[in-house]
């Protein structure tokens, strides 16, 4: 990452409307027709807190068959839209041919998706594409949890010519099953600031919470780490969206959630958001306690079950191969190794404990 902190990025202040402060970006997933386009760039620019609207022009989707947006042909209404509303507008671009496209129809701004960023041959042929036209870019980390690829790709960008580069903290995909759509992995955006601290980095709460019954609980927590802005996916009819229904909210339903995000105006409502956050910790607390007790129910089957059979307490293969697995897991869900080890054995310790009760004294425990 040599040469990775000079680089001198153009403060979003100096090139963009922000709010309070922050650059909001906020749009429909994927571009379905005129008036759907038209429909939520109004209800959005009512509200007075978008900076950016975004659009999805070309959606990559997983698999054939599913619908991948209006492609160029919405570009016109784009700038049409922006016409009328005075926002700036944003479009993904995901090979060489859109990024042409999008400079020709004069888009303010493009992204590179996370399935793009994770392609350096990609990230390049985009470069050479917009080479010297200065047009801001704002980059999505990769699927993968890897800071160094993420900023090969911000460093691509910059050598092809543009100052104005902003980072997309969209979560990582996973294995594991967890309570959102992609696994936040905060520190490695915290690592990017780190590592880049005049880079501005936002984060797309849409992408990592995957429903909208979450979305204000992530943006909560990007705020708290002093992001510098949200990407938020808004459809004037969520319910009928042609791509993630589930994520996307209404205008209106937009605008309650940045007025409960106005904890950076003022202490008390940042008190406010602190109390907000300790709440789902107690949440969380008590259902951690809740699976804990039913851990260890099942522990105390496993005792009953191991005595009838004459079976030892402490059987090393199986207390390996768990710890083993746990680790790994604990590490995709970014949990540092020490914590979750500490964890393990409490566990264990207790697990043993518990399986004792059915014996006399030590009776058939075995190393």
């Amino acid at each position: 990452m040599t040469g990775s902190t000079s680089i001198p990025i153009e403060s979003m202040a100096e090139w963009l409307s922000l709010q309070d402060g922050l650059l909001i970006v906020a749009g429909p997933c994927s571009v379905e027709g005129h008036h759907q386009l038209a429909a939520t760039a109004r209800g959005l620019a009512a509200t007075g807190k978008v900076s950016v609207l975004r659009a999805g022009v070309w959606k990559p989707r997983s698999r054939p068959g599913q619908f991948e947006g209006c492609g160029a042909e919405a570009l016109a209404w784009l700038t049409d839209i922006r016409e009328e509303t005075g926002m700036p507008v944003a479009v993904e671009v995901a090979r060489p041919g859109h990024a042409e496209l999008c400079l020709k129809h004069r888009i303010d701004m493009i992204w590179l998706g996370a399935r793009t960023t994770v392609n350096p041959f990609m990230v390049q042929e985009i470069a050479n594409a917009i080479r010297g036209t200065g047009i801001p870019v704002m980059i999505k980390n990769p699927v993968c949890p890897d800071l160094p690829l993420w900023i090969g790709a911000i460093e691509r960008i910059f050598l092809a010519g543009t100052q104005k580069l902003i980072a997309i903290h969209r979560g990582f995909q996973t294995h594991v099953k967890i309570r959102y759509r992609n696994i936040p992995l905060w520190d490695i955006p915290m690592a990017l600031k780190k590592e880049l601290p005049q880079l501005p980095v936002l984060c797309d709460p849409s992408h990592i919470a995957g429903n909208e019954s979450l979305l204000l609980e992530v943006s909560l927590k990007a705020m708290m780490l002093k992001m510098d802005g949200l990407m938020i996916e808004v459809h004037h009819q969520p319910g009928k969206a042609l791509t993630d229904p589930i994520q996307q909210i209404n205008p209106g339903r937009f605008d309650q959630i940045m007025k409960q995000l106005d904890p950076l105006k003022s202490d008390s409502n940042a008190t406010k958001a602190l109390q907000a956050l300790r709440e789902q910790i107690d949440e969380h607390d008590h259902q951690v306690l809740n699976m804990l007790a039913k851990r260890l129910s099942l522990s105390e089957e496993i005792g009953k079950l191991k005595k009838e059979h004459g079976q030892g307490i402490v059987q090393p293969s199986r207390q390996k191969d768990l710890f083993e697995d746990r680790q790994k897991q604990g590490e995709t869900l970014g949990l540092r190794p020490g914590f979750v080890e500490t964890l393990l054995r409490l566990l264990h310790d207790e697990s043993v404990s518990v399986q004792s009760k059915h014996r006399k004294g030590n009776d058939g425990i075995k190393g």
